[in-house]
């Protein structure tokens, strides 16, 4: 299929160098060895990934400036705000900053949040429940969701089991989705976005996206031809207004992951709405991001 639009990224990691700096444990022995990552760890340039992003015909892709965690595992890491908002201001019509959060930072971390939100132009936040070992309805989290709310802006977290850990310290899968049900009760108005599909409690996910109306679910970090059946099921039907597209990039390249996508044959709503739409619409681009439509 080649469409007559371009896509939305959700979930894209910086590679360049400068980026890798901050993430030294991510070597290719443990980067290509257990994630299976499409690329090695010496980086490249913004304006390859960009070439990449435009044979994918990838419109723009959503900058994690991810917070670690306080594990020592190899996978955490800290990217500074600073390095994101450098590649935004480079191109601004082709990335978008999440900011991280870090629930230990308490409300110091909820103003950074702010600032970098009301200061430096990100668009959402961003966590990784597991780095923290506390599930994403703990305590700790909620003066940031409520900061969200106020911001207006959506939170992504990884949902699912952790795929990261070293022999010596294990990283506890406690991002089980049935977990957003206490936060979409507690806070209605606050937009929950489940990465990573939510494996291998995808049903889990596709039950919270279908009871909450802010609830949603990314697709980021599996290659879609490993998608569950239900998932596939669920965006090409009943919840096509509550899925969008990520790749996790450099986890999962971008063409690749457009082609096996298109292998399944959505209907033409379906994609248009998971490619590019939903997240338009979740994270309030759509008088922005018009021009390639």
């Amino acid at each position: 299929m080649t469409a007559d639009y371009w896509a939305i990224d959700a979930v894209v990691n910086l590679w360049t160098p400068e980026a890798l700096a901050h993430r030294p444990a991510w070597t290719d022995s443990f980067f290509m060895g257990k994630v299976k990552g499409q690329h090695s760890s010496a980086g490249i340039s913004l304006e390859e990934m960009l070439a990449e992003m435009d044979e994918a015909r990838i419109q723009c892709a959503f900058l994690v400036a991810a917070k670690t965690g306080r594990l020592g595992l190899p996978g955490c890491y800290h990217m500074p705000t600073e390095v994101v908002a450098d590649a935004v201001a480079r191109y601004p019509e082709r990335f978008f900053g999440l900011v991280g959060i870090d629930p230990f930072q308490g409300m110091d971390g909820v103003r950074a949040m702010e600032e970098a939100v009301r200061e430096q132009g990100f668009i959402g936040a961003h966590l990784y429940p597991h780095w923290f070992e506390l599930p994403p309805n703990h305590a700790r989290y909620y003066p940031f969701y409520a900061k969200c709310i106020e911001l207006d802006i959506p939170i992504q977290m990884q949902v699912g089991q952790s795929l990261i850990y070293s022999k010596d310290n294990r990283c506890r899968s406690v991002g089980r989705p049935i977990y957003l049900d206490d936060v979409a009760c507690d806070l209605p108005e606050l937009k929950l976005i489940g990465s990573h599909v939510g494996i291998p409690w995808h049903d889990e996910m596709i039950a919270m996206a279908w009871k909450h109306e802010n609830v949603y679910i990314c697709t980021d970090a599996h290659s879609p031809k490993y998608w569950p059946a239900s998932v596939v099921r669920y965006l090409n039907s009943y919840g096509q207004d509550k899925v969008i597209f990520g790749t996790d990039f450099p986890v999962l390249r971008f063409r690749r992951t457009v082609e096996e996508i298109d292998a399944y044959g959505l209907k033409p709503e379906a994609r248009r709405k998971f490619m590019r739409e939903n997240a338009m619409r979740l994270y309030g681009l759509v008088d922005r991001l018009g021009e390639r439509a």
